[in-house]
């Protein structure tokens, strides 16, 4: 459990996996618009990519919710 709530690591996820390959433009930003485009002509094992190169940006936002709202029980 430690490891998906160690920001070190998640965060190195997100910079290498998350974003690889680099150029011309970093891979899921490609994905995404393609998306948002419409996703027409989208096959499966791009939806895959999408899930590989998302899901390092899932825990990142889930490790932040999770601390955000860690803080604010312990606060009250």
């Amino acid at each position: 459990m430690k490891l998906l709530n160690d920001f070190r690591i998640i965060i190195l996820l997100c910079l290498t996996l998350g974003l690889a390959p680099f150029f011309p433009e970093p891979h899921i930003w490609g994905k995404l618009k393609w998306i948002a485009g419409g996703a027409n002509g989208m096959q499966l094992k791009d939806w895959f990519d999408v899930l590989l190169h998302g899901f390092p940006w899932v825990l990142l936002i889930r490790l932040i919710i999770v601390k955000l709202v860690l803080n604010t029980k312990i606060k009250k």
